[in-house]
């Protein structure tokens, strides 16, 4: 026969561990407590703040907004001409030298950022008010909705985007619509906008069709929530790190863009700068006084790559599941 073994409180528990006898371990001020109940966008920007290009690229955008928005502080008047000072050279009076018709180059290049920047920002604001709403639409609905957007979607990335700017750039300088006027900023972001949206629907739509057949859509659809709420409150939400990102690189496409129609002389109209007809402008004479392209080119070389590597920070802080080994999280 065997016998049951008898358990004790001495044999279960052992001596120190008992009611009334635990012992806490001292804790060293410096040891590392796991951060309980961090808010994401906290980590968010912790994991932004150790991407050195991203924050190298918000330092400089950041000092190149700042400086547009400063630029009436210049002594020196952007569409004045001043004919003896033609042509000079960098100088500490023309930090940037003068033009052809004497204006110091410098105030015009702060100036012309204006309108590079402006035009960007409402690129962004268009694209995203034409492709999220699609995206959401087509990517809830499904069905024959779908696939009607998205055969649209394509149709417009078929078209050779430089060549409808042009033409359609062209079409609204002329038409008698007081909000189209010629040499007219919003002219210029609405037909760049116009092609441009595709991106953000194609992105917008994957996201719906993965989100909407998630448990939480489900709770709110038997709850009595309509699809407007739906997707105004509950899944959109979820998709905003994606389309910040996209949106970042988007200002980077728009001031090219916006560059390129100016060069071409069918943007920014003289004697109102902008980046892309500066660098137009200085073509004639580039072999001589080269500096009248390069500045306006390294201003738009900045400028790309601040808000793209600021993007690809934004990329790597919105993916959990990456392995950040160049930010420090592996």
């Amino acid at each position: 026969m065997y016998s049951t073994p008898t358990l004790t409180l001495e044999s279960v528990i052992p001596e120190g561990e008992r009611m009334g006898q635990f012992t806490l371990s001292p804790v060293s001020p410096t040891s590392k407590r796991p951060v309980e109940n961090e808010a994401t966008s906290a980590i968010i920007w912790r994991r932004f703040r150790k991407h050195p290009g991203a924050m190298v690229g918000i330092s400089v955008l950041i000092i190149l907004i700042l400086s547009v928005l400063l630029a009436s502080l210049s002594p020196y008047d952007p569409e004045k001409s001043n004919i003896i000072a033609r042509f000079q050279s960098p100088s500490w009076q023309h930090p940037m030298g003068t033009d052809a018709l004497g204006r110091d180059q410098l105030t015009r290049i702060l100036y012309g950022g204006r309108i590079s920047l402006t035009v960007g920002v409402m690129v962004v604001f268009i694209t995203l008010s034409i492709g999220v709403t699609i995206g959401a639409v087509a990517g809830y609905s499904g069905g024959l909705l779908d696939n009607i957007l998205m055969r649209i979607t394509d149709a417009v990335l078929t078209l050779p985007s430089l060549l409808v700017l042009i033409l359609l750039s062209a079409i609204l300088r002329e038409v008698d619509i007081p909000i189209f006027q010629r040499n007219s900023v919003l002219t210029i972001a609405f037909v760049i906008g116009l092609l441009s949206w595709m991106t953000f629907s194609r992105l917008v739509r994957a996201a719906f069709l993965t989100l909407r057949e998630l448990d939480f859509v489900t709770a709110s659809r038997s709850l009595g929530a309509s699809p407007f709420q739906i997707i105004t409150r509950h899944i959109l939400p979820n998709t905003i790190g994606p389309i910040i990102v996209e949106a970042t690189l988007e200002l980077g496409y728009a001031i090219i863009e916006e560059s390129g129609l100016s060069f071409l002389g069918f943007g920014i109209q003289p004697p109102t700068p902008s980046w892309g007809n500066l660098l137009s402008n200085a073509q004639e004479n580039f072999l001589r006084y080269p500096w009248l392209a390069i500045f306006p080119g390294v201003m738009i070389f900045l400028t790309i790559i601040s808000v793209n590597y600021i993007g690809d920070g934004l990329r790597d802080a919105f993916d959990p599941y990456k392995v950040l080994q160049k930010v420090g999280e592996v």
